[in-house]
């Protein structure tokens, strides 16, 4: 049974992803908001994202988005790269609450980390494509040195509970290596599986300064839920989890990969 919709008293939070990375997000906003009912959805049906178009992209975010307002949520983050980077004005479009994507916090925290201005950024095809990133830190310094790299086989590896293996370590080896030479300062994650293969990335650039955004997301929301005069006072936040296909994958990879109990996974389809 889906969750039926929130009346005024306490109203939750919608947080949704293409499958199982946006959980990184989901866990930094509930560490931080422990007050707060949170419901993510995570497209496990559709997964991956990035090598979709950006109709598609659009279609699936105005879907999300339309059943985030269905059931009256008071804020949305966009806890997908793909999503913030091609079809940000869709879901605001579909939502009359703050929607927070992940490009501009994880920008913003990258260019206070940088002092050499060498900023490389992992992704999607789509968001690579985009240079989403890429804009949003040059307004912030048009000197900016930026440099992408699509990674398109990190989500599957996630996705398949295969992060930690040997193939992985292979696969980061091949992407990275010419991202080595280029000796950044900085690594943007720019899509929030990639979290879950830090030990994969680690290994092949030790000595970059790792960006990722889940963090920075957590306090933007937190920003625009005071500014609105939205953040729960009282009681303890509940978790939702839904997703569109195999909840029982989900489950057990939140909890080997995150260490986040979903043992309630319900199924919404599109």
């Amino acid at each position: 049974m889906l969750i039926k919709k929130v009346g005024h008293v306490k109203k939750p939070i919608g947080i949704f992803d293409s499958g199982l990375g946006g959980l990184t997000v989901f866990k930094e906003v509930r560490r931080l908001l422990p007050k707060e009912d949170i419901v993510y959805f995570g497209d496990t049906a559709r997964v991956p994202y990035g090598t979709k178009s950006q109709e598609t992209i659009k279609r699936f975010a105005g879907e999300i988005s339309s059943y985030f307002k269905s059931i009256n949520v008071k804020a949305v983050v966009v806890a997908c790269n793909t999503v913030s980077s091609l079809a940000l004005d869709e879901v605001k479009k579909n939502s009359k609450v703050p929607v927070i994507g992940v490009i501009k916090p994880g920008a913003i925290e990258a260019a206070g980390a940088s002092k050499k201005g060498k900023i490389a950024v992992i992704g999607t095809e789509a968001t690579v494509k985009s240079k989403a990133y890429e804009t949003e830190l040059k307004k912030i310094n048009p000197y900016f040195k930026v440099i992408q790299k699509a990674c398109p086989l990190f989500v599957p590896i996630v996705e398949e509970g295969w992060a930690g293996k040997k193939i992985s370590f292979e696969i980061a080896k091949e992407y990275l290596k010419d991202l080595k030479k280029e000796n950044p300062e900085t690594l943007i994650l720019g899509c929030t599986h990639y979290p879950m293969l830090l030990k994969e990335i680690n290994s092949i650039l030790p000595d970059v300064k790792i960006i990722n955004s889940a963090e920075s997301v957590a306090k933007f929301l937190i920003d625009e839920l005071s500014v609105e005069g939205f953040l729960e006072q009282k009681g303890k936040g509940k978790n939702y989890f839904y997703v569109s296909d195999a909840p029982e994958k989900f489950s057990k990879l939140a909890f080997s990969l995150l260490k986040i109990k979903a043992k309630k996974v319900l199924i919404k389809r599109f």
